[in-house]
């Protein structure tokens, strides 16, 4: 069964506006060198944040499911702009963290990869890659 869910948007500046979620809110603008007031992060910056945001709570979630402690978990992701117009054209992830079993660690990344619903919705639209960092 499908289920939905809805975020809100409003403006609360000449460039800025105001993204809510359940009980949560980031302000959204663009950098002053491009006519915006520099209040939040732009609106693609946010797309990455989501990417890796979703990415981490998976990998999380299935490290706490298999009793994996990892620690110092980071997620780095960077995305390459094209096109005409302009899109991202690429979606690259480089995890890095402790654990003492690196083919666990790589197998968690697989399920976290599979699991992340901004990853499955984003890989047809992007090429999306993901690398645990040496």
């Amino acid at each position: 069964m499908a289920r939905t869910m809805m975020v809100e948007v409003d403006q609360v500046g000449a460039s800025t506006s105001k993204g809510a979620a359940r009980t949560h809110s980031v302000l959204i603008d663009r950098p002053a060198d491009k006519g915006g007031d520099d209040r939040g992060p732009l609106g693609g910056e946010l797309l990455l944040l989501s990417l890796g945001g979703c990415f981490m709570s998976t990998l999380l979630a299935a490290a706490r499911t298999r009793d994996a402690a990892l620690s110092g978990v980071k997620v780095t992701v960077t995305g390459t702009v094209g096109g005409v117009p302009e899109r991202f054209e690429s979606l690259h992830m480089r995890v890095s963290a402790q654990h003492e079993d690196r083919d666990l660690l790589r197998k968690l990344i697989t399920l976290a990869e599979r699991g992340c619903l901004v990853t499955n919705t984003l890989r047809d639209a992007a090429v999306v890659t993901v690398e645990l960092a040496p």
